[in-house]
């Protein structure tokens, strides 16, 4: 599953972007990939790993909201269970 998000451009910069892709690993827990920065830019990404998908699933929709709180609009959502 994968989610993109976006800030409007407000002139001076590049607009701000929040990537969040949710992947299972290879014994069986699941990671959560954040990877945020400028369009065009440089990017930081953060790894979190979790037991299992209803866990995973829940720390990418905390992390969707928050970033919807600050301003970031869905850009994307692809997946056969992404959020909307």
């Amino acid at each position: 599953m994968r989610l993109l998000l976006q800030q409007r451009p407000d002139g001076h910069e590049a607009p701000r972007f929040v990537q969040l892709q949710l992947q299972p690993d290879l014994l069986g827990g699941w990671t959560l990939l954040r990877e945020s920065g400028h369009t065009g830019g440089r990017s930081t990404l953060r790894k979190s790993l979790f037991a299992d998908q209803a866990s995973a699933l829940l720390a990418l929709q905390k992390e969707r909201d928050a970033q919807l709180k600050k301003g970031f609009q869905l850009m994307f959502a692809q997946g056969a269970d992404a959020p909307k």
